[in-house]
């Protein structure tokens, strides 16, 4: 059984490799792009650019 998994750049449509461990929600920096991208599923695996986080300022 392999450690990594391959999902589609959004950005580029490169294949990049992901750790066999990745979980929904988790963010990984995409090594075609340099952006941030979030897993949003694993049956297929399905990456999304991240949301850039806005500051809260503790309100």
């Amino acid at each position: 059984m392999s450690d990594t998994i391959t999902a589609e750049d959004p950005l580029s449509g490169e294949e990049i490799e992901l750790p066999s461990d990745v979980e929904v929600g988790e963010i990984i920096d995409s090594p075609a792009t340099g952006a941030e991208l979030e897993v949003v599923s694993l049956d297929p695996v399905t990456l999304e650019e991240a949301p850039e986080l806005e500051e809260d300022w503790g309100e």
